[in-house]
């Protein structure tokens, strides 16, 4: 992380976790804490091998990582994800449509699983069929391979559809209240076309969520339409690649 990231964060951070100093203690800096944090988030390592690194207790530098991830989230979340308005969802879509000739596209939507130590007493909620332990990091991303939903923490073990139909994203999918465009004409003289997320085979169809067409006897204009939507989705796969290498 660059120094002008770390102090953004901080900058911002800095008053919801300053302690008070008594006359029996000298609080840890908001520095330290953030320093402590990123440094379990980048790295894994146990709480015990940071409190030696940084002289702190092991239930110290535990309460410090959860408050300073609460905090970060809760103060930068609003942000760097607000709330989509159809003005930004338009947005989105004319980059889809500039980019991968795909129109009408929200977003391409997948998961990935990110590799842990399995944490005490979870048993094997959290092995996956890759034969590893992992959560999920299921993510919507635009065609400038930015996330414009997250959702982290899923089980190893259940599949993508699963996890997706119990974020809050789709509960809003479902219940019309992602400010999403009415469907539009498609070309201008053609039927409305609604506004739709593009995923693979592994999650549900539904109107605003469009998958390939399967089978193997495929007409030329089905391969053609399944070509534009794997270009589409391939942002996300991109995006969760360059995620990946920071």
């Amino acid at each position: 992380m660059s120094e002008r990231t770390f102090n953004y964060i901080l900058s911002n951070i800095c008053s919801a976790i300053q302690k008070r100093d008594t006359h029996f203690r000298l609080c840890i800096p908001p520095k330290e804490m953030l320093a402590i944090t990123l440094r379990y988030l980048a790295t894994g390592r146990s709480f015990t091998d940071l409190s030696y690194s940084y002289r702190v207790g092991v239930t110290t530098a535990s309460r410090i990582v959860k408050t300073t991830c609460f905090h970060i989230w809760t103060i930068l979340q609003n942000k760097h994800f607000p709330t989509a308005t159809q003005g930004n969802w338009l947005e989105i879509a004319k980059n889809f449509e500039k980019y991968a000739h795909f129109p009408r596209c929200l977003g391409a939507i997948d998961g990935k699983h990110i590799r842990i130590v399995n944490f005490p007493h979870e048993g094997s909620m959290n092995f996956n069929y890759k034969k590893y332990h992992s959560i999920i990091l299921l993510a919507v991303a635009d065609a400038d391979y930015k996330f414009s939903y997250v959702n982290i923490g899923g089980y190893g073990k259940d599949c993508d559809s699963n996890i997706l139909q119990q974020t809050e994203f789709w509960t809003l999918l479902c219940s019309k209240k992602l400010n999403i465009p009415n469907p539009t004409p498609l070309p201008p003289e053609g039927i409305k076309v609604p506004y739709v997320f593009v995923a693979d085979d592994a999650f549900p169809m539904q109107e605003n969520i469009m998958r390939s067409y399967g089978g193997h006897k495929l007409s030329t204009k089905q391969k053609i339409f399944n070509y534009r939507l794997c270009k589409a989705r391939r942002y996300v796969e991109c995006a969760f690649g360059i995620l990946s290498n920071k």
